[in-house]
């Protein structure tokens, strides 16, 4: 508990004695009304002095229409008509139920808030042969800086020297250590555990990965959802309306009566039913209960390693019916190996050292893979002319002679006969001077949890999956069959594959979403383009965040199923809570205009309503 917490405890355990005290007293003596009156005002204002203060201003501010209005003109009015142990009773459950609701709000912020504190305060540099911390915003990029066992690293960069094993898990979500040498990209965030390291960074520190994260959950809260919407202008009609409601109860009711019957109405029984009225009718329940569900279940998804940007996109991710992936990264690990060199006319390692040298500044799997099936490193020195054809290949001129690298789209714009593979994979091809000199077979490895996940996509609702690539069907078609994907479409440019969400977009229904999932770096323009874009492994990548509506930190495509689990059930609560606390309410308020409710009823359905439905709100974190 929080200090304001225990002080608002201690209060109601003031105001528990006092008012059991003042009941005692009352029952066992006879006293003037007056004494009587002053006695339980002591619990009373021990347990609602802030209550009364809050309305005040209300009202001297013009904005009197809200549950602190309410209570305390209900609680006077009970005073006045002589109702001294309801009035005072009313106010103290209503500021446990408070106190309550304090709590479990309390407990979703600390949630969001131990996502978000994964960034030091300092950074550690060495000056003059001694360690001494500094502001993490005063260290540039490409300084050292050291990590002790046991402390966060403040900063993206690389190790360059150390041996250590990095917890992830505020990042990822996953709990498994990682081991890290020289050489491996380390993100802020992670925990060092064991070994001393010396880290070049790479990036400044507002633009690292933990100071992203923190401030994408700083705007989730901005963006809420349409449900938010609705009740937020629902209380704002809803509040007056029913202040409205309950002076009529009290005054135009019995006036009306008194037309008809010509007997003197009971005015006491009728303002009676309207404070009753009005107590039922605070709408706390409903107000608090419904962002509490969205910013638990966002606490939640963050806790897994799920970053959703906003509520309103969590309300969107639940209604999703098509799901739509990219190949390489999502489904398959991205991790290309060579397994052949075929017709070739020239020597093996001469042909992979050509493509290895055309390849030299991409940063694509495919290159990669080809550089490191290269047994020597290739002088780049040799490559005088280098130019990227998308979604065709590379040319370059490399000792003199023009290779063209690429898609069999390539050889044919280049009117140069190619050979087929007769296995499945990503086929390279090769020309030197014009002539077809033969291609590399690399293939791609399928997650393990890609099956899994599309699995449990259906069982969360899902009509159809379809996969989206580049690669020729030869080598599409077997990973969509022996991972469960519904479609697939292949040989497709950056550009075809907007085009191809776009016709996939006008054949779903008006309320059915398309999600879109890609490694969030060259799927931007589809990220964007989709209902809801959902980035894959973007640890680290800033493309991703700016690009994507939700963030998946690591390469786990389960956690696709997962966040729309996580969204669903989020949804469900919050209409769970909306129908309850609307049904109680308007069943209630009848039976309160009939004279069939009393305060302690009118108590159930503010204060104990409040409680259920923020206890069924809070269960959207787990």
């Amino acid at each position: 508990m929080n200090k304001k917490q225990k002080k608002t405890l201690w209060r109601i355990g003031a105001s528990v004695i006092t008012l059991v005290a003042a009941g005692t007293i009352s029952r066992l003596t006879e006293m003037p009304q007056w004494a009587e009156l002053i006695m339980y005002l002591i619990p009373y204002l021990i347990i609602g002095y802030d209550i009364l203060i809050k309305a005040g201003k209300g009202i001297l501010n013009r904005q009197m229409f809200d549950e602190n209005f309410l209570m305390s003109a209900a609680t006077i009015g009970a005073l006045a008509l002589g109702e001294f142990g309801e009035g005072a009773a009313v106010m103290l459950l209503y500021q446990i139920g408070e106190l309550f609701q304090s709590i479990a709000v309390g407990k979703s912020r600390r949630d969001i808030s131990a996502l978000m504190d994964i960034c030091p305060d300092t950074a550690n540099v060495e000056e003059d042969g001694r360690i001494v911390e500094i502001d993490p915003y005063d260290v540039e990029v490409g300084r050292e800086i050291i990590v002790r066992p046991g402390e966060r690293i403040p900063i993206d960069g690389i190790i360059t020297d150390g041996t250590t094993t990095l917890d992830t898990s505020a990042l990822t979500g996953e709990s498994l250590p990682a081991d890290a040498a020289p050489g491996t990209e380390v993100h802020s965030g992670s925990i060092n555990m064991t070994g001393l390291i010396r880290i070049r960074t790479t990036k400044e520190f507002d633009r690292s990965t933990a100071a992203r994260i923190m401030e994408l959950v700083e705007e989730s809260g901005s963006r809420k959802s349409r449900s938010e919407n609705f009740i937020t202008k629902f209380a704002r009609y809803y509040t007056p309306a029913v202040s409205f409601g309950a002076l009529a109860l009290a005054l135009a009711v019995p006036l009306v009566r008194l037309g008809i019957t010509h007997t003197a109405p009971e005015w006491g029984s009728w303002i009676m039913r309207a404070l009753t009225f009005l107590v039922i009718s605070c709408p706390c329940a409903l107000v608090i209960s419904i962002p509490l569900s969205f910013f638990s279940g966002i606490g939640g998804a963050g806790r897994r390693g799920i970053l959703i940007k906003g509520s309103n996109y969590l309300e969107t991710l639940a209604r999703t019916k098509y799901v739509v992936f990219d190949k390489t990264g999502t489904i398959t690990r991205g991790v290309f190996e060579v397994e052949g060199v075929h017709h070739n006319s020239m020597e093996q390692q001469q042909l992979l050292e050509y493509a290895a040298l055309a390849e030299s500044g991409s940063n694509h799997p495919i290159a990669n893979s080809i550089r490191n099936a290269c047994k020597t490193t290739p002088d780049t020195s040799r490559v005088t002319e280098v130019k990227e054809l998308a979604g065709l290949g590379i040319k370059a001129v490399i000792d003199g002679k023009e290779l063209a690298v690429g898609n069999e789209k390539l050889m044919r714009e280049l009117n140069i006969d190619y050979h087929n593979c007769h296995k499945p994979g990503t086929i390279v091809h090769i020309a030197v001077d014009g002539s077809y000199a033969g291609h590399i077979l690399i293939s791609d490895v399928i997650k393990p949890t890609s099956e899994l996940a599309a699995a449990e996509l259906k069982r969360a609702g899902i009509k159809k999956t379809v996969m989206l690539t580049g690669d020729t069907a030869e080598v599409a078609q077997p990973v969509a069959k022996a991972v469960g994907i519904d479609e697939v479409y292949s040989g497709l440019l950056p550009a075809d594959k907007v085009d191809m969400v776009e016709k996939l977009l006008s054949c779903k229904g008006e309320k059915e979403v398309l999600a879109f999932v890609g490694d969030g770096i060259n799927d931007a323009p589809v990220l964007a383009r989709a209902d809801v874009g959902i980035a894959m492994g973007a640890l680290g990548s800033d493309a991703a965040i700016e690009a994507a509506d939700i963030v998946l930190m690591d390469d786990d495509p389960l956690k696709i199923a997962k966040a729309v689990g996580i969204s669903k059930k989020c949804m469900r609560i919050v209409y769970e809570n909306i129908y309850f606390a609307l049904g109680v309410k308007l069943i209630c308020l009848a039976l309160g205009a009939l004279g069939l409710a009393n305060m302690w009823l009118a108590v159930f359905a503010d204060v104990g309503v409040m409680i259920i439905a923020v206890l069924n709100a809070v269960r959207t974190y787990n």
